[in-house]
């Protein structure tokens, strides 16, 4: 194609900050200050000089800040308190002042989602500049709170705000949230045990494949200057169980999972091809979204397989579709690696291999570059708007996954043009169906379809918790626990291969379901 039209929409600038408590000069930076750093450094980004950095952040007319942990669920709280209005709080630190400013919803898909709105307001007219900017503090906070300090970090800003809520609609089942999976980890680790029956390996050879996997992640975190943990590891490192490395829920190691303790902010700023002319921005610094795709899943116990996330592959298919692009022809990688399922599920689909010479990661991986929150995929846009303009012509594509592989968002950047003009390259596909139904009532009995034991944190007196799904004579999915009291039953579980084992069931007192190796 020619000249890109006037209302195309290009990403000009890009910015990523970071500090670790350890640091030479660390400053204790609060989320709203990581993350306008953040802005000014996607402004200085696009090339300009002081002047005209002061004239974009001027002419930024929507700005979105990505929902930090502390306010993404409604019992959450921020000990150091919080700005009353994130997006403008973030804006007014480089002087912008928006028209319009959007609070995102809760979700590691969320900040690339909202980068493909923003390009279709563009495209349509109704924008010329937006940015997207988020960032955690959780390393900070938890340090000072370690040492007895504190921090007041509350904000009045006010203005006008689209708040969009929590958005955690079809996210959780009450049955398994009673029965312990409380956290993402016991999540993950349900379907990371349903894909370890489905191959038929034992709990530390499925780690070591884990390991496998992370181990490419570990030298990219340990050569980026951003990476909470730069440390390049070998596979056996990330699979052996050890003190330091022990295992979290099964079968993860600690290593292995997603970093959450990190000070990190990342931003992206995108405006229409005339307003970047307009600014003065050359174009070798434009990289153009070609396609972003969203997709979702039914809440976990309705899945028709809990090994893995058709939704995921289908938004992945979809954008490379839209931009008549194989997997073949992406030259960068950057797969959402909060825990290795996510990425497994795509590498399964697409034949990767864990060596494959472009990489799955542009970043490092959660659980080494740090999972920042909902924002991490802003991070991961960063490294590929970077790869692209270093490498012309070259497509980038990211993952971003949300919630418990409940929601994705792939896309895909380059600078080659793309032609907004009449195609719509936000693409949000309907949510998979629920395929299982949920038992109702008290039950007889289920048979094991995948379990994990949640290990409590060292230094409490609770015990390990056995959390099982399984189906009943009629394909109903039940929530349960194993009876930690019967040794035959505990000795199933910690064995690691309970798949297909019959558990007859019973009510506790606190209305939790609990099975008992034996038939009915």
């Amino acid at each position: 194609m020619g000249e890109p039209a006037e209302n195309t929409p290009v990403i000009i600038g890009v910015g990523q900050v970071s500090e670790r408590t350890n640091d030479t000069g660390y400053r204790a930076r609060s989320p709203m200050d990581l993350a306008g750093d953040a802005l000014a450094t996607a402004i200085a980004d696009s090339g300009v000089d002081a002047g005209g950095q002061a004239r974009l952040a001027r002419s930024i007319d929507t700005i979105g800040a990505i929902r930090q942990f502390e306010i993404s669920r409604p019992d959450a709280r921020a000990p150091f308190g919080r700005a009353d209005n994130p997006p403008r709080a973030i804006a007014r630190r480089i002087g912008a002042d928006p028209a319009r400013a959007i609070l995102e919803t809760t979700g590691g898909q969320t900040g690339q989602n909202l980068l493909g709105e923003l390009a279709g307001e563009i495209a349509a007219g109704r924008s010329e500049v937006a940015a997207i900017a988020g960032a955690e503090a959780i390393s900070t906070v938890r340090a000072l709170r370690a040492a007895g300090e504190a921090r007041d970090w509350s904000e009045h800003v006010g203005g006008s705000i689209e708040d969009r809520g929590y958005g955690l609609e079809s996210l959780f089942d009450a049955e398994l949230l009673q029965h312990g999976a409380t956290s993402a980890l016991a999540h993950y680790a349900l379907f990371e045990n349903a894909r370890r029956a489905e191959r038929g390996l034992s709990p530390q050879a499925y780690r070591q494949a884990i390991g496998d996997l992370l181990a490419p992640f570990t030298r990219v975190a340990a050569a980026n200057p951003h990476a909470a943990a730069p440390r390049a590891r070998t596979a056996h490192e990330l699979a052996a169980v050890t003190d330091r490395n022990r295992i979290v829920a099964e079968p993860y190691a600690r290593m292995t999972v997603a970093r959450d303790q990190v000070n990190q902010g990342a931003a992206v700023i995108v405006a229409s091809a005339g307003k970047a002319r307009a600014l003065g921005i050359a174009e070798s610094r434009w990289v153009h979204v070609h396609a972003v795709a969203a997709a979702s899943e039914p809440a976990p116990m309705e899945r028709a397989d809990l090994a893995r996330s058709p939704a995921s592959i289908a938004a992945v298919e979809a954008a490379l579709g839209r931009c008549g692009r194989s997997f073949d022809e992406v030259r960068h990688i950057d797969l959402y690696s909060c825990f290795a399922i996510p990425v497994f599920n795509l590498t399964d689909r697409f034949d990767l291999a864990p060596g494959d010479p472009r990489g799955l990661t542009l970043t490092g991986g959660l659980p080494f570059f740090g999972g920042p929150g909902n924002n991490y995929s802003t991070h991961a846009i960063a490294e590929a708007v970077a790869r692209a303009r270093a490498m012309p012509g070259s497509y980038a594509l990211v993952g971003a996954n949300g919630g418990f592989m409940s929601k994705y968002s792939a896309a895909l950047y380059s600078t080659e043009p793309a032609d907004w003009s009449g195609h719509d390259r936000t693409i949000d596909l309907p949510r998979q169906p629920a395929a299982v139904p949920k038992a109702a009532g008290d039950q007889d009995r289920l048979t094991v379809e995948t379990y994990t034991i949640v290990e409590s944190p060292p230094g409490t007196e609770a015990g390990p918790r056995a959390i099982v799904l399984g189906r009943n004579a009629a394909g109903e999915r039940i929530a349960a626990n194993a009876d930690p009291d019967d040794s035959e039953t505990r000795a199933l579980f910690e064995g690691g291969a309970p798949f297909g084992a019959p558990l007859r069931l019973s009510r506790a007192e606190d209305g939790r379901t609990i099975g008992k190796l034996g038939p009915a």
